[in-house]
């Protein structure tokens, strides 16, 4: 990379930072175009988040590819998850673990996802081969709950890589309208599309295996940690003035060495407190689009030690992002 390049990225970065987002963005596609991957990697990234440009996640899928292909490290790993999901394009799951093998011999990380990976129960292209079993434990809501839907380096994995990412959690105030108010006081970091890696993905399957669903119906996979004192009061997982409902969601408790922090559903008083890796999946709705009653639930607060819990919702259709 040359060093002209290197100020110059620094410089369009300056200028984004002051508010000079069209001078900034022809600097970097300046530079992108003549090949230097940093520029080439921060185009995709301006395209896929939608600054100074329409979003566009296709073309940045292309520009990521593009990127790794010219050695960034950390466009190699992005083009890796998608090709590992087929978000936004062709899924290659063969591909995508042979790329994983090969950022395995320099990155720990990595190396640890492909571990797991390895010890899944997994079809050559990477689907689940013997969906989970789990009791139903209660109908309208349906619960059903599954023993070890997670392993215990599963679960720790989870936590480890959210760990840096987390940040306050909100709820839905109204269509379009996300904020923060005092029945919700939990911390959460979203595995969003890009940082979905081929592990995650795979646990994404399973918990689409598990609930009879599609994995492409699912919302990013979500760690919520819960600190002594911290709750999410009752509420509803579906939302109001939707489409495409969330019907369904599913949750896996990541660790058991705390107390207190039962999830309840307060209107069938029922209380659950799963053991490290257990998970349990409920319905949410009563046709699919209308929310059920008897599905209100609260994150009790948690009274010593730290909670930690995976969940994702669930829709009744494809969610958010063009599937291959």
């Amino acid at each position: 990379m040359q060093p002209l390049v290197n100020l110059d990225i620094a410089k369009a970065l300056t200028l984004f930072a002051e508010g000079h987002h069209g001078e900034g963005f022809a600097i970097i596609e300046a530079a992108a175009q003549a090949g230097d991957a940093e520029a080439i990697f921060t185009l995709g990234d301006l395209y896929w988040r939608g600054l100074s440009v329409v979003q566009d996640h296709v073309r940045a899928r292309t520009l990521f590819a593009q990127a790794s292909d010219a050695g960034h490290p950390i466009a190699r790993r992005a083009y890796t998850n998608l090709l590992a999901s087929g978000i936004t394009g062709g899924r290659d799951w063969p591909g995508a673990i042979a790329r994983l093998r090969e950022e395995a011999r320099s990155d720990t990380r990595r190396a640890q996802m492909l571990a797991l990976i390895e010890a899944m129960p997994l079809t050559p292209s990477g689907f689940v081969s013997t969906p989970p079993k789990g009791q139903l434990i209660h109908s309208q809501p349906d619960i059903t709950y599954f023993q070890g839907l997670f392993t215990p380096p599963e679960c720790d994995f989870l936590i480890a890589v959210a760990e840096p990412t987390y940040t306050t959690s909100m709820v839905v105030l109204d269509v379009g309208r996300d904020g923060h108010t005092p029945m919700r006081t939990s911390s959460d970091a979203p595995m969003h599309w890009l940082i979905e890696d081929p592990a995650i993905h795979a646990l994404n399957r399973r918990l689409a295996a598990a609930s009879g669903t599609r994995y492409e119906q699912g919302e990013p996979l979500l760690i919520l940690r819960y600190r002594p004192g911290q709750e999410y009061k009752k509420h509803f997982d579906a939302l109001p003035g939707v489409e495409n409902q969330r019907i369904k969601t599913a949750l896996v408790y990541l660790n058991d060495d705390f107390d207190g922090g039962e999830t309840a559903f307060t209107q069938i008083g029922i209380n659950i407190r799963g053991k490290k890796g257990d998970g349990i999946v409920f319905t949410n709705t009563i046709d699919g689009k209308r929310h059920d009653p008897l599905a209100e639930h609260a994150g009790l607060p948690v009274t010593a030690g730290t909670k930690y819990l995976a969940s994702r919702w669930i829709r009744a259709a494809r969610h958010g992002q063009k599937f291959d």
